[in-house]
């Protein structure tokens, strides 16, 4: 009996060893393992650039801060993305494509225009001399005269008075010849002819009213009197067009300018024959640009003998995709169907590589429009699989489930007004010398504004922009100042790469405005080391006023230059 007590004691013991030893290695074993898988499957991101996803922890390879642990849902997705069922894309409709570079067969730029008469080849016909329209020949616009035409009867005393000179003198003559020839070469400077004056030599009878013949073949497009009108010498009597040829005029608006370039390719259709293609080469593009619909006038000269274009008609045009040594650019496009807009910013949804239909949202930077599809900047590469139907529905999606959606960004920007000064943030000397550099450049563009050198200005801003990209983010060691400083950089970058892409002073003076108010905020919040003067022309920026830096206390004005150089006062003095 005692043996079995025993024996039932060791059991007893054993299983409480047992436990103690391996049980709970087993346990920490599994805990060992969900750790391991959770930090497997985590990901690192940068406080200020989302779109950074790495899976160790780490630098921020774009501004050098800390990486933090992404957030992730419940089924592992980042913030930016979300779950569909195979049955909810279905039931929507929602169609994907995949995007590559559209190197072979695209439609060129699209431009709209209208068919407009050739200059070059209008006449006006003046009244060589003055008097009464007796009878007119041409009784409304768009007939067609030829040269030589009779096109008018005109009564006039002058020509009366000169035929009645004229008999004079030809019956002394022989006494005086000089007389005579005077005589003679006044009727023709009213254009009458040696006919016609040997005519009223002959008949010896004075003529009362005289034709006037047609200058020029072409099609009448504007009558300027009626008959029983006085008329001057030199005056318009019709205005006749030669519409043998003709000029097709396209509105091209100011970001499009970059792909348009005199001798490109464009085919041309208009609405009367949809059709049938013409092709021409660019011959023009207007210097000036309209401010009131923000286009320049793009030209190409047509042959029109058979009469088929018409001043006036609309007409549509594709600019042929441009050619580098033989090889079409690769442009990245996407269907307008693809793209959401809000406000400034445009967005498209991207389905992940994947068996499940897990989407992102991704903003982009539009280019030109081409045909039916959109220039992608910047946003998107080649093989992603974007949504290019069902767009909407996809973004309600998004929103249903709390998601960064069109309408819902997560982004935020600095708001500030011109005026508008910000705090000292402290950070280190090497990025103030940094910052130094951009701002020397700054006055560099400055000063050329000053003296309405555009071109000096465009060399100016590309020197600006060198400097910008030497800028090390990385020195920026704390969140507070990558706020302040990240927006204000995009801010940089727009205005001086506007400058540096245009000609026309006065535009690149628009763009001068941003630049100054974020340089401006960038020496108030950063430091530079220098005396600056905040100075203000309260003329600039249509009235609404504007400001600049300058180290000189003296007024310079960039925004008028010359014209109202010392116009504007300092407001403040930047330590």
């Amino acid at each position: 009996m005692k043996n079995y007590i025993i024996y039932i004691g060791i059991l007893i013991v054993g299983l409480i060893l047992g436990s103690v030893f391996f049980g709970g290695s087993s346990t920490t074993d599994d805990a060992k393992n969900h750790e391991t898988s959770e930090t497997e499957n985590q990901k690192w991101t940068c406080s200020m650039h989302p779109q950074i996803m790495q899976p160790d922890a780490g630098d921020c390879p774009i501004c050098g801060m800390d990486l933090i642990p992404a957030e992730a849902d419940a089924e592992g997705l980042e913030a930016n993305q979300f779950k569909m069922s195979q049955n909810a894309l279905a039931l929507a409709n929602i169609e994907t494509t995949i995007i590559g570079n559209n190197t072979n067969e695209i439609s060129g730029l699209m431009l709209s225009g209208k068919i407009n008469e050739n200059e070059k080849t209008n006449s006006i016909q003046t009244a060589h001399f003055g008097g009464r329209i007796e009878k007119l020949f041409v009784n409304s616009t768009g007939e067609k005269v030829y040269q030589g035409q009779q096109l008018a009867l005109i009564y006039s005393p002058q020509l009366v008075t000169a035929q009645k000179e004229l008999l004079t003198a030809l019956e002394s003559k022989t006494e005086d010849v000089t007389l005579y020839n005077a005589v003679r070469n006044k009727l023709k400077l009213w254009k009458l002819s040696e006919n016609q004056i040997n005519k009223i030599e002959e008949s010896k009878t004075i003529i009362t009213n005289f034709p006037v013949y047609a200058n020029v073949s072409g099609i009448v497009t504007k009558k300027l009197v009626d008959e029983g009108h006085y008329v001057k010498e030199g005056q318009s009597l019709l205005r006749i067009s030669n519409l043998n040829t003709v000029w097709a005029d396209f509105d091209a608006y100011e970001k499009q300018l970059s792909s348009i370039k005199v001798g490109d390719e464009i085919s041309i259709t208009t609405n009367a024959n949809p059709n049938k293609e013409i092709k021409a080469k660019i011959s023009f593009i207007d210097p000036v640009l309209n401010t009131s619909t923000r286009t320049v006038i793009v030209r190409t000269e047509l042959n029109n003998k058979k009469g088929a274009l018409k001043p006036g008609m609309f007409i549509k045009g594709i600019l042929s995709a441009k050619k580098v040594n033989n090889q079409i650019d690769a442009i990245l496009t996407v269907p307008k169907t693809a793209v959401l807009w809000t406000g400034k910013r445009s967005v498209v949804y991207v389905k992940q590589k994947g068996t499940e239909p897990v989407f992102e949202l991704r903003d982009v930077t539009l280019g030109n429009e081409i045909g039916s599809s959109y220039e992608i900047l910047e946003g998107l590469n080649t093989n992603e699989e974007i949504v290019t139907n069902g767009t909407f529905t996809v973004d309600a999606a998004a929103q249903l489930q709390g998601k960064k959606s069109m309408m819902n960004s997560s982004e935020k920007t600095l708001e500030t007004t011109p005026t508008e000064k910000l705090e000292r943030v402290e950070v280190s000397l090497k990025f103030q010398e940094q910052l130094s550099t951009v701002f020397t450049s700054y006055l560099a563009i400055k000063d050329a504004l000053v003296n309405d050198d555009n071109m000096l200005a465009q060399k100016a801003a590309i020197t600006f922009q060198e400097n910008l990209e030497k800028v090390d983010m990385k020195l920026l060691k704390d969140s507070k100042s990558h706020n302040v400083w990240m927006p204000i950089l995009k801010e940089l970058k727009t205005a001086s790469s506007n400058i540096s892409k245009l000609d026309d002073i006065k535009i690149q003076r628009e763009h001068f405005i941003p630049l100054s108010n974020n340089i401006t905020k960038s020496v108030e919040a950063f430091g530079v080391n220098k005396k600056i003067y905040k100075q203000f022309c309260p003329m600039a920026n249509n009235d609404n006023g504007a400001f600049w830096l300058s180290t000189e206390e003296q007024i310079r004005n960039p925004y008028f230059g010359e014209m109202m150089l010392k116009c504007g006062s300092t407001k403040e003095i930047i330590n």
